[in-house]
């Protein structure tokens, strides 16, 4: 992927991406336009959980 793509660029409309630091951490989640209330799905959240260890759909203040 190029670096001068810019994130959102690279995304569909219903995608939804995860912001990762150099070191492998979770530092956000990009959420589709409108989907803002809406659940994440139920395969980012396994994602989040197993290498993350967060459930987005839950208010985690911090990262185990």
């Amino acid at each position: 992927m190029s670096k001068d793509l810019e994130f959102g660029d690279a995304l569909d409309e219903r995608d939804y991406g995860l912001i990762i630091s150099e070191y492998g951490e979770l530092k956000g989640i990009w959420i589709p336009e409108g989907q803002d209330d809406d659940e994440v799905p139920s395969v980012i959240v396994n994602i989040c959980k197993i290498f993350f260890g967060i459930d987005p759909n839950e208010d985690n203040e911090t990262l185990h």
